[in-house]
């Protein structure tokens, strides 16, 4: 199982989230590109811990939307959005080459995330950018998304992420977060739940049925209250319980 988290946010001196902490724990480290958060020296140096503590690296792309933080929703003509996609994987790969390390997964960020779930047009357009540039990427989705397929079709390797710290509807997608109890914030029962899913697959819905998810990678983003501690009670737990912790990005 792997541990991701959304890094390199931090926006001069706007700090979003602790990286150094956070990179102590997760696995794989999902690196904003600049178009939702982050400046070039501050993903510079998360890559560059990244890279010293083994972490994997991922590029986060997202619409230009730095004032909404990459939530909003947008509708980029393909030719924008492929352009869009290559650019920020291309920057990241730069500065990834620099702290001595490299880009081994794609992530959406945000409402291009949620976007691409099921939005076919913006979902084929991300694939394309990401053949474009390295068809040896892994695209990180959204469990049970139809994307998935479509994506493995067209041979990209796709890997299926379950989320820690937000609620799931009955029909396995994620709990708008401008609903109440969208975010989740107990440490230890998020790490029990995370648990309890690791071994029978299953999550429990924001309306108790159970949830079958399957994935191979568990989100806990960076900017939510309370994150690191999150990660690491999770991570312990595993630990405890003899699950093994890897990157599923080689």
């Amino acid at each position: 199982m792997d541990i991701n988290s959304d890094l390199g946010e931090s926006y001069g001196a706007w700090r979003m989230g602790d990286d150094a902490a956070m990179l102590a724990i997760v696995t794989s480290a999902n690196v904003a590109c600049g178009f939702h958060a982050g400046d070039p020296a501050g993903i510079l140096q998360t890559l560059r811990d990244a890279a010293e503590r083994g972490v994997v690296v991922g590029a986060h792309v997202a619409y230009p939307d730095l004032v909404g933080f990459g939530r909003r929703n947008m509708d980029p003509t393909s030719r924008e959005l492929v352009a869009d996609v290559i650019y920020q994987i291309g920057a990241l790969q730069g500065l990834a080459a620099a702290a001595g390390t490299r880009v081994r997964y794609v992530k959406p960020h945000g409402a291009l995330y949620n976007t691409i779930a099921h939005d076919a047009r913006q979902g084929d357009d991300v694939v394309t950018a990401l053949l474009a540039v390295d068809p040896a990427l892994t695209l990180l989705a959204l469990a049970g998304s139809p994307l998935i397929e479509r994506a493995r079709a067209r041979g990209l390797t796709v890997v299926a992420e379950a989320f820690a710290d937000r609620a799931y509807n009955d029909d396995g997608t994620l709990v708008s977060r401008r609903l109440p109890g969208a975010v989740l914030h107990d440490a230890d029962r998020v790490a029990e739940r995370m648990l309890r899913w690791a071994q029978t697959g299953e999550l429990l819905s924001v309306n108790g049925h159970a949830v079958r998810v399957q994935a191979d990678s568990i989100c806990v983003h960076g900017d939510s209250p309370g994150a690191v501690e999150m990660a690491r009670r999770i991570r312990a737990r595993f630990a405890g319980a003899g699950v093994p912790l890897a990157p599923f990005a080689a």
